[in-house]
């Protein structure tokens, strides 16, 4: 012990001080060793922390830390060397460790602030993105409410539903304490109140409209805050509580001055209704901006809404307008089909009662023709013929122009001599030209075809009527009348911009024009000339006879057959041409012996008498069934005269030829008398020939004889010529319909 280097304490020892720095020291070192195991802990249980050295490092120099203080408990006492060396090693081993720790922690410091530093960031993006996430769910509930508001709103049409519907969905949703709609009055100048959802105040208080916060209000198109003392947002009595906030946003109206059928109506952006929305009073809440972009969302919705219904309002309106006119063109419609049934019942009716007395007296006439005669008896018998016939084509014309005027004449179709129509029209014309010394001329084109797919007796009609009126009008000159197949150069006219002919294969143009040198037409008068009733009032064809009916029928029958007509002339006394283009077609294959055979016009050739002829004739119209017999009489035939269906039957026989029968007669079934003939006679050559007399020319008519079974139709008045010519045609071809 003696020989031990004891270190000597500097100051005189205190030994209360030195007893608390012994125990300090004693409760230092058992701290730090504490320390140590408490970071050996959060190393363990830590996965994630990235400086594990640090700590090790770190722990290392408080254990250090530690030994040094515990070590300095032994020196407070007379101590060895020993001790000496281990003091002193342990505070160079620490003085070591705390120096390269401290080395480390000036790089380890940055590196844990810039983790602090992105720590918060991610702070503040969670909490940016916790508002958005808010604002997300504001927004989702304020389109819940849309949805909601926008379904109550528009599942139905009705104006008032809809408002009324609006302010209501508002309140409950908002929790509103009033809410309330102001509309335009009619002058505009005003703003009414229309709709109230507590119904504090009588509806119809109107505030101008020119006020500065309407105004403010009507110029936005967002939700503005608006004073509590606002005339139009005094909704509710004063009360002790300080007045909630009041917003107000715009509704805009459709205007519908302009709404039109099968349009869209004009939305006019200066007609606009005032929605006011109120909080309760007795809160200190505010409006948020999410319920103010509702408020906005259910006024545009409120709009489309009212527009939606607007436009169904005005189409209802519309619809029973529309429905109104529907009645009344179909008792209009009613009314013309009963005119026209009644129209036609009369012509009908007419027709056959004009052309029972005309069947009489041409007949009469053309047998009175036969007789010996003195000039001027013949003079008046053939005038009294002459006036008959004109009367007949008059009675034709009226009738054709009926039913082409209510669209019941159809063009009967069939395939026919084109040239032989020219040829019988010339036949016709030329005895009436020589008595007046006029030349006629044809000239046909030689690629005029000769045959045509069309309405023979409707072309024959109109180019007699043309010519007949060449030789009408022309006291002295020629007539030419010309054919060709007319190109597409010579088909338009620049005075009928409607007529757009076009050309195919399986038809073609018929252009025929017809000049004479006759008294000519003021071209002032031309366009009145296809005017039924209108007559050519130039000097000295005033008395030329005809009813003006002409050249309307004869235009309406071109037009059906996709044609066009017209006069030129170039004034009085220098002529005019009648120009007529017409569209045919071409027949498939022509084999003439297979054409259908059409009747002529009676003419004197062929057989003048049959003696011994037996012929029947039913009609119930004493006189016209004398007529009848006349006729036939004078052809030398057997005739047999009966009044009724019955005694047709009883007295018809397989001796009789031909039978002749008045389909038109009241109280007898004529089709049904022919169908029971046949079946009495069931071969076919002990059955007479059965032919109808009529005066209705309308084709249903000439159907129903077909149909019934009969060989052929005459319509009346029949002349002696004409009956010659049937009987003749009837006895060679034992069929005979005349052309209807």
């Amino acid at each position: 012990m003696e020989s031990c280097n004891c270190i000597e304490p500097q100051w005189p020892p205190d030994d209360l001080l030195m007893k608390y720095q012994y125990i300090s020291d004693f409760f230092i070192a058992l701290a730090y060793f504490s320390i140590p195991l408490e970071l050996i802990y959060f190393v363990k249980k830590s996965a994630v922390f990235p400086y594990r050295w640090v700590l090790v490092q770190f722990g290392a120099f408080i254990v250090l830390c530690g030994a040094t203080h515990l070590i300095n408990l032994w020196t407070f006492t007379v101590h060895s060397r020993t001790v000496a060396s281990v003091m002193t090693t342990a505070k160079v081993l620490t003085a070591a460790v705390s120096c390269i720790t401290a080395l480390m922690l000036v790089h380890i410091i940055p590196d844990l602030l810039s983790v602090k530093t992105r720590e918060l960031f991610l702070k503040n993006k969670a909490a940016e993105l916790d508002r958005e996430m808010g604002l997300i769910r504001t927004q989702e509930e304020t389109g819940r409410h849309v949805r909601m508001l926008t379904h109550e709103i528009r599942s139905t049409l009705d104006r008032h539903t809809i408002l009324k519907t609006t302010l209501v969905e508002l309140g409950r949703t908002l929790a509103l304490e009033e809410c309330a709609l102001w509309m335009p009055t009619r002058t505009g100048l005003e703003l009414q109140l229309s709709y109230t959802l507590r119904q504090q105040n009588p509806v119809g208080y109107t505030v101008p409209i020119h006020h500065p916060v309407i105004n403010q209000v009507f110029s936005s198109n967002r939700a503005v805050k608006i004073s509590p003392n606002c005339p139009v947002a005094r909704l509710r009595p004063a009360g002790k509580y300080m007045p909630g906030e009041v917003v107000a946003v715009r509704v805009p109206l459709l205007h519908l001055s302009n709404f039109h059928i099968n349009d869209w109506p004009e939305l006019s952006t200066k007609r606009y209704a005032l929605m006011v929305l109120m909080l309760p009073s007795d809160s200190a809440r505010q409006w948020h901006v999410h319920e103010l972009e509702l408020v906005e969302v259910v006024a545009d919705q409120v709009a489309v809404a009212l527009s939606h219904a607007a436009i169904l309002e005005e189409s209802m309106r519309a619809r029973d307008l529309l429905m109104e006119q529907n009645i009344a063109l179909d008792l209009a419609r009613r009314e013309a089909e009963t005119a026209i049934r009644a129209r036609n019942d009369f012509l009908a009716v007419m027709n056959h009662e004009m052309r029972t007395p005309m069947h009489a007296i041409i007949a009469l006439s053309s047998l009175l023709q036969e007789t010996e005669l003195t000039p001027e008896q013949r003079l008046m018998v053939e005038t009294v013929l002459k006036s008959s016939n004109l009367l007949a084509t008059l009675i034709n014309d009226v009738l054709d122009l009926s039913r082409l005027e209510d669209g019941s004449l159809q063009l009967d179709l069939g395939t026919f001599n084109l040239y032989a129509v020219f040829r019988e029209v010339l036949n016709l014309i030329k005895p009436i030209a020589s008595v007046k010394k006029l030349h006629v001329s044809l000239n046909l084109a030689p690629d005029l075809p000769e045959y045509a797919v069309g309405d023979e007796k409707r072309l024959m009609q109109t180019i007699l009527n043309i010519v007949g009126n060449a030789v009408k009008f022309s006291k002295e000159g020629s007539i030419s009348i010309t054919a060709f197949v007319a190109k597409l150069d010579t088909l338009r006219d620049s005075k009928a911009p409607e007529f757009l002919p076009v050309l195919s294969d399986n038809h073609f143009y018929l252009r025929v024009q017809v000049k004479d040198s006759g008294s000519g037409i003021n071209p002032l008068d031309i366009p009145k000339l296809f005017t039924k009733f209108a007559q050519n009032q130039s000097t000295g064809t005033r008395n030329s006879g005809g009813s003006g009916l002409g050249l309307a029928i004869c235009k309406r029958f071109v037009n059906l057959m996709e044609g066009h007509i017209w006069i030129e002339s170039e004034g009085l006394g220098k002529g005019c041409t009648a120009i007529l283009i017409v569209k045919l077609g071409m027949p498939e294959r022509v084999n003439e012996s297979k054409l259908p055979y059409m009747p002529k016009m009676p003419t004197n050739h062929g057989q003048t008498a049959f003696p011994g002829l037996k012929v029947l004739v039913m009609d119930e119209n004493g006189v016209s069934r004398m007529v009848t017999k006349g006729l036939l009489l004078h052809l030398g035939c057997d005739v047999t005269m009966v009044g009724s269906s019955d005694e047709c039957l009883r007295l018809v026989s397989h001796e009789h030829k031909v039978v002749f029968m008045d389909i038109c007669v009241p109280g007898i079934d004529s089709y049904g008398i022919t169908i029971r003939i046949h079946e009495k006679f069931t071969k076919r050559h002990e059955r007479p020939l059965l032919v109808a007399l009529t005066g209705n020319t309308d084709k249903v008519t000439k159907e129903n004889c077909m149909r019934a079974g009969m060989d052929g139709l005459i319509l009346k008045p029949v002349s002696l010529d004409k009956m010659r010519s049937v009987l003749t045609d009837l006895l060679e071809h034992r069929v005979f319909f005349e052309a209807i």
